[in-house]
Order: structure tokens, then sequence, then C-alpha cells
């Protein structure tokens, strides 16, 4: 765990002041845009850019096209992911010729990769700033500096990765939902895995104080928050002044109706004492999500997952067995580096074993600087091929798995609907359409509302239903 992590509340009081500053030049009416690749922890970050780009005075530009400060939150995790962020940065220059006091940034795992960096200052010279995954909270000064004219500026911690990340507590937060809500409670990766890029461009492991992860989740449920999802790298390192489990039964312990949820897992990490606090708390919700990545022991020591095909399969078992009626989902990994037709088999005998409601299921992406990237790879077509064969298998085991939810009456956050048609999600996170009773107003199931809905049918990753009372 890294120490003296926190950025000091002076600094964070210096960049509010340069905000306000902000605020009383640029006057009324300007606008930002965040796009966000990736994960949810940059949803989370991107969230918190929005909060202080409020307080320089930015409204929030409902398109691209119209924004006088645009920031790309960009992700690293996958090639495609990389040439997305490439192919959307080339649409900037129009854009700035359109609007010549227009701001851009890159910001996000790709910042913190030098060759990510070098592509966007060589071939992207209308990019004004740049900025790491730690260097958030100073996006005030990043554009005083631009409004003072400096262009094409780099901000990266320079420090080795071993000492690498902050944590900046009292930023400001707009959040895209009023009912559902992201809470990081850690940051980086110790991990190394060897196809990973995360450790490198998020730095190692540090953790949210413990009083201020519980403040945070407290003032979402009084402000109403009904779906709270605990983020970080590897939840289960979490190493505040408590547990990660004793963490998560404080959360589900406040005053209020709301599911708790959290990702992601590590299974070497996942422990049964994290299961049975989830089997005692019906806050939190029966969800897990636990990446196996490979079913075969010597694919899954190549990637340095430090566990077994078969403890793996012994957790998912105490998972199933303690918490009624649980939905479990995973990712997996198809044609890994030297990976057999065999070892392929042995994942995918496993997958069917374990039986998952969803498997988030990849074609391995070489990432540049990563350990598996010199490896000898696997034939394209046959990575296809098994990514075709395993999404074959899991959509029939979907479909079996949520067949078991038909008749039930099932707990449902609404997202709202149109045209009569409602959707929402289950605490199994499910989706699932639902019709109301006769002479239901729309507003008793408006979007952030919990509401009981009976399933009529069901399918691989969806639910029909009808709302029924209470």
């Amino acid at each position: 765990m890294l120490k003296d992590v926190f950025v000091t509340e002076e600094e964070i009081a210096a960049q509010f002041a340069i905000a306000a500053q902000i605020k009383a030049t640029i006057g009324s009416g300007k606008t930002a845009f965040i796009s966000t690749f990736g994960c949810q922890q940059n949803e989370a970050d991107s969230e918190r850019l929005m909060g202080l780009c409020a307080l320089m005075g930015y409204g929030k530009a409902t398109e691209l096209e119209s924004a006088d400060l645009i920031i790309f939150n960009t992700c690293a995790i996958r090639e495609h992911a990389e040439l997305k962020v490439l192919s959307k940065a080339g649409a900037l220059r129009k854009l700035k010729e359109q609007n010549r006091g227009l701001i851009t940034a890159v910001c996000g795992c790709m910042a913190e990769q030098s060759h990510r960096r070098d592509k966007f200052l060589n071939s992207y010279p209308y990019i004004d700033f740049i900025f790491g995954t730690d260097r958030l909270h100073l996006l005030p000064q990043m554009v005083a500096n631009v409004l003072a004219g400096k262009k094409q500026q780099v901000y990266v911690s320079g420090l080795p990765h071993d000492k690498f990340g902050v944590i900046a507590e009292g930023l400001p937060v707009v959040r895209e939902s009023g009912y559902k809500a992201w809470v990081s409670i850690m940051y980086g990766c110790n991990n190394f895995c060897t196809y990973c890029v995360v450790p490198h461009v998020r730095g190692r492991e540090r953790s949210r104080r413990s009083a201020d992860v519980l403040a945070e989740i407290e003032a979402l449920v009084k402000a109403g928050y009904k779906d709270i999802t605990l983020l970080g790298q590897n939840v289960n390192s979490y190493k505040g002044e408590y547990s990660f489990p004793e963490l998560l039964a404080r959360a589900a312990d406040f005053d209020g109706e709301y599911w708790l949820r959290f990702m992601t897992s590590h299974p070497k990490d996942a422990s049964r004492e994290l299961v049975d606090v989830m089997a005692a708390n019906p806050r939190i919700a029966p969800h897990f999500h636990l990446p196996m990545q490979s079913g075969d022991n010597r694919i899954l020591r190549l990637m340095n997952r430090r566990y077994t095909r078969e403890q793996y399969m012994e957790k998912a078992a105490y998972i199933k067995e303690k918490v009624e009626g649980i939905a479990l989902s995973s990712d997996i990994i198809c044609g890994y580096p030297t990976e057999t037709e065999e070892e392929f088999d042995r994942t995918v005998d496993a997958v069917d074993k374990v039986g998952f409601d969803m498997l988030f299921t990849f074609v391995y992406s070489p990432r540049p600087g990563t350990p598996a990237a010199e490896m000898e790879q696997v034939d394209h077509k046959v990575k296809t091929d098994r990514f075709a064969r395993l999404s074959a298998l899991e959509n029939k085991r979907a479909e079996e798995l949520n067949a078991r939810f038909l008749g039930k009456k099932l707990r449902v956050l609404s997202d709202g609907g149109v045209g009569g048609i409602f959707k929402g999600r289950t605490g199994h996170n499910k989706i699932i359409s639902f019709t109301l009773p006769d002479g239901a107003e729309d507003s008793v199931a408006e979007a952030g509302k919990f509401v009981t809905v009976e399933v009529t049918n069901t399918a691989a990753y969806t639910l029909d239903g009808v709302m029924v009372k209470d």
C-alpha cells in the first residue's frame, strides 16, 4: 500500500480558487463535454471531472459539437478501445477550426502510456493538454494554463510505478444519474496479471479512508440514491480502517431503501467472510462478478492469476450455496498466448460446470509492455472461433439459468418507460422489461423507484414481466 498518497486540503483549496477565477473570466454560457471510454472507474472519474468543470463555470453540453471544453477520458485495456479514441480524436480538428476558443484534452489510461502520448502530441496537435489518471484534481490549473496561452502540455506524475498514484478527497461530483451512483473505494492494482496494463496506467493500490467512503455512501442514501456500486480494481484488496467485508457490512447498515453492489473481485482474495456478509445483508444485491479468465491451470499460471481452476470452482460453489438465487458473472479470455485446443476445452468445461448468468468473453488483445505480448500468439481465426464457441455455450446456459425466475416476483429498480413499456434491473443485475397493471399511472414506476414485477417470460439475457402491487 502506498503511503502519503492523499492530496492535501491546501492543494485542493488552491484548485478551487483557480476554478473560481476561471468562472469569473469566461462568463456564462460555456459548456463542457466529457466522452468516457472503458470501465466504471473511468465513469466515476468523469463525474468528478464534470464536477470540476461546473466549478469553473462550464455547464454540461448535450453533444460534442456544441462544447467549449472537450475531454476524452480514455481506456487502454484492449486495442479496440484505444483505436476508438484515436478515431474520435480526429474529429476534434474540424471542431477546433469552427471554434478557435475550444479547449481539448485527453486523460485516463492512454495518457499514461508514453507511445500513446507521443501519438497524440505528434498526430493531434490540436489537443491542448494530456493528463494522467492521478492528475484529475489539477484540472482547473490545466485549463487556466490553456487560457493563458500554453498549449500541448503534458501532466503525468513521472514517478516510477511503485510510487505512482494519489487520492484526492473532497472533489465535487456531477453524477450521470439521480438514483445510481459509483463510489470508488480504492485505486490501482498490485496483481500484475501478465496480460494487463492496469498497474502501469493506474498505479499501485491505494485505499480511501473508511470514514470517507462511508460518509459518501450515507450521503447518497440520504439523497435518495437506490443503487450504489463500490469500485476498485480489486475491492478485496481494500485496506482502509476496515477490511472490505466489514466496510460492505457497515455500508449496508444505513436507514433507507437501496442496493449495494461492488466490482471487481479477484478470485484469489474473495473470502468466505465476504460471501457470508452478502448472505446476511438483504441490501447487498445478489450478484457477484468473479473473473475466471481461464479454466486451465497452466494458462492461469501463465496469466499470473495465483489461483487454480479447482480453487475458483470451490469459491463459486460456496457463493451459490450461501447466497440464495445469486447471479454469478465472469470474464474469460479466448486464445491466450500458447493456449492449446485442449486447454481451451478445459475452460469451456469449467464455464459449463460453474453455470454463469452472464459471461464477458474477450478475444485476447496484446498490450504493449506486458509479458503476454512477447509470448507466442494464437492465430486470430483460432481465437475468434473459440470466442464463438464459448459464446454459444454461454447463451444456452444463460437461457437455462434465467428460466429459474419464471413466475417469480422480483424487486426491480425502474429506469422508466416509453410507450407503456418500462425497463429496469433486478438485484441480480438482470435487465427486465415490464408493463403496468390496468389502471396504474406511469408515475408508480418512474425512473428511480423500486417496484415488484412478476416474471412472465425469460430469455438468455432479458426478462419480461408485469408489475404487481406490493
